[in-house]
């Protein structure tokens, strides 16, 4: 085809393939995505911003406002409306969403993902909804990533490493951490990290963490200045604060799983919506820090010092004036963020469980040092410390990734001082709910179905390898009214020893192996006497050829044999497939995949 007659997309294609090699290219389209993901970060943190302020600025501090009990209602239900009618798809779970891409899609997210998550997100979060704006906009940065890729026709292992630099990019750009970007990525989303995947990886978060900072200022998210440096006698205090928040985040997760089992169960949205609007709003009525994200209450525990600033905390809640009870209200926060949190989502909302588990976990950590404190057992805690640590406890524990709670809370507020007593605190909440819960609170939707490869280096090659490629097809076909002589024949011609036999129609009935006529193919007296059908066997188990390798893998096993059938679903015979062959074409694709 002259170059004339193609069109302008396919001539770059072409020309992109000629000019620029494809580790080049890569790290070109992971520059792009880290400034497309961290522009989405920052339009979504300004809707938010933007529609929270529009409907809270002129409430009271000193008393009750009612229209909490409205605001969160008519979010969900407008964000109904908007997933229902326009984007019509579910939306929600955006890490699982991702974790299942890489697992089943093959590194494929729809184009509706790279901008309907944010604006959900945005009306939900801005209304009041209990949940966090940084798993939808991870979804949309890998969303953006695998779009990008598709339109350059980029390969399977290309794919899923732009899904993982989307992912990073959208967590350096939403909290200015290029650290946390990276480790986020590979603790919780990525098959392997390799020296190949480093580099994009870094370029994605490094690129979206600066645009944040250029846009934003240098300013850390949470401004945090360390008062009281950390002291070793304290380690103790920090385990156990660590055991604490593990067990919070085992509370968590599993009445999370509940609720939403409890939701599930109702197929009208409007049904979901009445349940989650009135849970939700009540909550919120009595509660106020349970509005939005909480970032507020945050700021207001890491930067206090005396009982009248952490007071602020009772603002525009029935409890403003008893500052006697904080620690009351906190542990109630801390009791029924869960609920609030499931029904925004449960109700029709969208949002994640970043900021949840950042607001449980400094709640956490202030109550445990204020309580411990109040007891004068010991020296003094140093509170704003243990809220920083909660943060990452919590964290760590809820997304089973505790480098990522201890990259993120460092970078957050710039908390280095800290790092050891992160370091400990997130790793005793980490094994504390590990005892209880093997998978995370992403990926245990996916483990139960057993859809879920991530960091598991054989399902994830396996997933990457194709059926087309290892079926053989050098298998000589007969039919079960052949006779001996004709089945000798047969056998002169072919190289195998095992033989496919099937109908006229190609429909396979079953397989002849050599072993089983060895005694009799040289007795020429029986040639004409016996039939295949007569020696004719079932084999072991049939291979679908739209099934999954690890499904081959599995029944190969159980069945201990060598070579197996594959049919379609008509049960016509396609060829065979057998563990040498796919052991050299796994061998192949980990070569590829691992490459440097």
């Amino acid at each position: 085809m002259k170059l004339e007659n193609l069109s302008l997309y396919q001539r770059i294609l072409d020309w992109r393939e000629n000019k620029i090699s494809e580790k080049h290219f890569i790290l070109i389209l992971s520059f792009v995505v880290g400034i497309l993901t961290a522009l989405a970060a920052l339009l979504l943190k300004v809707m938010i911003h933007f529609i929270q302020t529009f409907l809270t600025n002129n409430f009271s501090s000193t008393g009750a406002n009612y229209l909490y009990l409205i605001y969160p209602v008519v979010g969900i239900f407008l964000t109904g409306l908007f997933v229902r009618y326009i984007v019509k798809d579910d939306i929600s779970h955006g890490v699982t969403k991702i974790l299942y891409a890489i697992s089943k899609r093959k590194g494929r997210i729809k184009r509706h993902n790279t901008w309907s998550s944010i604006i959900a997100s945005s009306i939900t979060i801005g209304f009041g909804g209990s949940v966090g704006g940084e798993s939808p906009i991870v979804l949309t940065g890998s969303a953006i990533g695998s779009n990008l890729g598709s339109l350059f026709k980029a390969e399977q292992r290309t794919l899923m490493l732009l899904v993982g630099c989307g992912a990073a990019g959208a967590i350096a750009g939403i909290f200015k951490a290029p650290i946390t970007g990276l480790v986020f990525v590979i603790e919780v989303l990525l098959l392997d990290l390799t020296m190949s995947s480093l580099l994009p990886l870094l370029i994605s978060s490094v690129t979206a963490a600066t645009v944040s900072y250029v846009i934003t200022g240098q300013e850390a998210i949470f401004k945090f200045h360390m008062d009281n440096p950390f002291e070793l006698e304290r380690i103790p205090y920090v385990i156990l604060l660590g055991f604490t928040c593990g067990l919070v985040s085992l509370y968590f997760t599993r009445t999370m799983n509940k609720l939403e089992g409890i939701f599930s169960k109702y197929r009208s949205p409007y049904q979901k919506l009445a349940l989650g609007g009135v849970m939700l709003s009540t909550l919120i009525f009595l509660f106020p820090a349970l509005y939005g994200e909480g970032y507020e209450t945050i700021n207001v525990l890491i930067n206090g010092n005396t009982e009248l600033e952490w007071d602020r905390v009772l603002d525009n809640s029935l409890f403003y004036g008893y500052g006697n009870l904080l620690l009351v209200y906190l542990a109630f926060v801390v009791l029924f963020k869960v609920f609030a949190t499931s029904a925004t989502n449960g109700g029709g909302g969208c949002g994640g469980l970043f900021a949840p588990s950042l607001f449980l976990g400094c709640i956490a950590g202030f109550v445990f040092s204020h309580g411990i404190n109040g007891l004068d057992i010991i020296g003094q805690l140093p509170e704003k410390n243990f809220a920083l640590m909660g943060m990452a406890a919590v964290m760590a524990a809820v997304m089973h990734a505790p480098l990522t709670g201890v990259f993120l809370i460092a970078e957050l507020t710039g908390g280095y001082d800290l790092f050891l007593p992160l370091i400990i605190v997130s790793v005793s909440s980490y094994l504390t709910i590990l005892a209880f819960e093997p998978h995370s609170i992403y990926s245990m939707r996916l483990a139960k179905q057993g859809q879920l490869i991530t960091h598991h280096k054989d399902r994830a090659v396996l997933t990457l390898m194709k059926m087309s490629n290892v079926i053989e097809n050098n298998f000589v076909v007969v039919y079960p009214d052949m006779d001996l002589g004709e089945m000798v024949k047969a056998i002169a011609s072919s190289k195998r020893n095992v033989f496919p036999v099937t109908d006229h129609k190609g429909v396979l009935l079953g397989i002849v192996l050599l072993d089983d006529i060895r005694n009799i193919m040289f007795r020429q007296e029986l040639y004409h006497r016996f039939k295949v059908e007569k020696f004719m066997t079932f084999p072991p188990a049939k291979i679908l050829n739209t099934e999954h390798m690890e499904n081959v893998m599995r029944t190969f096993d159980d069945t201990n044999a060598w070579n197996l059938p594959v049919i379609d679903e008509d049960g016509v015979y396609l060829g065979f497939v057998s563990k040498s062959k796919i052991f050299n074409s796994y061998r192949e694709v980990l070569i590829h995949f691992s490459e440097e």
